[in-house]
């Protein structure tokens, strides 16, 4: 590893853009050298979800010079594949956004690779839609989720509209090692490249277009009488972020009209200043909205993250607004489409349904209900994507019926090949309306379930270990976790133990382990793939909801113990 301030000094050195180089500047003066090590101690990692990291001067940091590297990556690996490559570019709300768009894009056209943008800010979704409308190589979302503001990200996609395998993201990451950011990276000025049409902004039929496509996976059997009968009343909030368009525009055409915007965080705002992390799985990000429906009292609370990939939902339960979670969000729509499409008589054993290894076993369980094929894959929307087109490529699609990861993704449709807040958006509350005409919410649709099937319950802990000690503790602990593994968590037997990483099951090689513990439960640790962070998932059933949260608390404890 090169020296943190020999790296420090090339790059005042060698960077042109008068913010960063001022901020390079105050890095040395200070002399802080934890910061310097941070920000230099490892190049901004490129894997399947390409380059996610805070915006600032750095080897380590989201920049124009490590976009700029990575782009360089990409075009020569698209070059190697066909001599006229073609790129569609997205980005969301987020700080830095639009300049490492047009920095992205330069590069592109320089070498030789026919760039389409969206023109304003666009949704994750409507990036992989525009890949396979456009008939793409490839397509760049800059995003970074529902990090919090600090980060941002460059999310990369095949010709499938899927985000990029394995293999393809060895190749780019090779490709990038070779390039020097300041002398190897070949660009021209964004503006000429618009001139002479190399590059060229995506136009609203193509928008519109995917509008269709959403409205299309409605499976709603109420007619017009009873949808009329009984409107649906929703709180949205697309936290600051590329929803509010697509949301409000798809949901009107459905028919759902009473909608109420949260208005602090109505308009884009990469500070997102009232939700410092933007995520809707948390209770902090979801309070303006959970405020504004105690005043107006809606049938439902719907949040989508900046890039409107992922949704969350709130419901009025005991007095109080409850946070459905990813997996039972996933399960009730699962179990919803199931529903919709047997009332029609549809014969369901040809169907195919896909969650991940780290989702509810109650999926399982609706699987020996309704009949359908449930696969299961690794953590990751391209998985699923994946088996998607493998229903394609066997003219099959139609067998694709949903989609989803207990970390509030979620598709029904083959029209794009990742996660769709917009489509899971309109999903959830024609849903939500079914239940309404049965005088039912969202949490009863979810308490029935739970009669029926069983209390599955599912918690997801996200343990944090920041800079250049964290990254090698992580990595110890995995090693730890392999060569000495418990033989109880919790007071629960361990009766196997699973190691992801020989490529179990079928699936591809992953740094995942899982513990397989007596009476059905089970703990899975596995590392982010874009945060220093590594996640545990605890499984638990019970007789009831007491029975199964008591012992998912004890599988937590010592799970934390494990990882601490």
């Amino acid at each position: 590893m090169a020296d943190v301030h020999e790296l420090l000094d090339l790059w005042i050195e060698r960077v042109t853009d008068e913010k960063l180089l001022s901020e390079l500047h105050d890095m040395r003066d200070r002399g802080e050298s934890e910061a310097i090590t941070d920000a230099f101690f490892q190049d901004l990692a490129f894997g399947t979800a390409g380059l996610r990291g805070i915006i600032g001067p750095g080897t380590n940091r989201m920049n124009i010079y490590t976009v700029g590297r990575a782009t360089q990556g990409f075009a020569t690996y698209l070059r190697s594949l066909t001599e006229e490559p073609s790129v569609a570019i997205a980005r969301d709300s987020r700080h830095g956004g639009e300049l490492f768009v047009r920095t992205t894009a330069a590069i592109l056209a320089a070498n030789g690779v026919r760039v389409h943008i969206y023109p304003e800010i666009s949704p994750v979704p409507t990036l992989s839609w525009a890949v396979r409308d456009l008939c793409c190589t490839g397509g760049i979302c800059m995003t970074a989720s529902h990090n919090p503001a600090a980060y941002n990200g460059y999310k990369v996609y095949g010709p499938d509209g899927c985000q990029i395998t394995s293999q393809a993201a060895r190749a780019i990451s090779k490709a990038i090692e070779r390039t020097d950011p300041f002398d190897d990276v070949t660009t021209m000025e964004f503006d000429e490249a618009v001139a002479r049409g190399l590059i060229r902004w995506i136009d609203d039929e193509v928008l519109r277009s995917y509008y269709r496509a959403v409205i299309a996976q409605s499976v709603s059997n109420l007619t017009p009488d009873q949808a009329a009968r009984t409107p649906l009343r929703l709180v949205y909030t697309p936290l600051n972020g590329t929803g509010l368009i697509p949301v409000t525009t798809v949901l009107s055409a459905a028919g759902i009209t009473d909608v109420t915007v949260v208005p602090e965080q109505r308009d884009p705002d990469g500070d997102f200043p009232t939700c410092p992390y933007p995520n809707p799985e948390i209770r902090e990000a979801m309070q303006k909205g959970i405020d504004l429906s105690e005043r107006i009292h809606p049938d439902l609370l719907l949040a989508t993250d900046p890039d409107a990939d992922r949704v969350g939902v709130a419901v009025k339960s005991a007095g109080d607004y409850l946070l459905l979670t990813g997996n039972e969000i996933g399960v009730l729509l699962l179990d919803y489409i199931c529903r919709m499409r047997s009332g029609r008589g549809e014969e369901l054993s040809n169907k195919v349904a896909v969650t991940t290894i780290v989702s509810s076993a109650m999926t399982d369980a609706l699987a020996a209900q309704y009949g359908f094929e449930l696969r299961r894959v690794l953590t990751g929307f391209k998985y699923i994507g994946d088996i998607i087109t493998e229903l394609e490529r066997d003219g099959e699609p139609e067998r694709f019926i949903f989609g989803f990861e207990e970390s509030y993704g979620y598709l029904s449709g083959d029209h794009v090949r990742d996660k769709d807040a917009v489509n899971a958006s309109l999903l959830i509350c024609q849903m939500a309306q079914y239940y309404k005409t049965q005088s039912m919410s969202l949490a009863d649709a979810m308490e029935r379930l739970y009669e029926r099937h069983g209390y599955y319950h599912n918690k997801t802990i996200s343990l944090a270990y920041p800079g250049a000690e964290g990254a090698a503790k992580m990595s110890d602990l995995m090693i730890d976790l392999r060569k000495n593994p418990p033989t109880e968590i919790g007071g629960s037997a361990v009766e196997r133990v699973i190691d992801y990483a020989s490529g179990v099951h079928g699936l591809p090689a992953a740094d995942v382990v899982e513990f397989d513990l007596a009476g059905g439960n089970k703990a899975i640790v596995r590392p982010s793939g874009t945060e220093p962070k590594i996640k545990l998932y605890v499984f638990a059933k019970g007789a009831d909801a007491a029975a199964a949260d008591e012992l998912m608390a004890r599988i937590e404890d010592a799970g934390r113990e494990l990882l601490s």
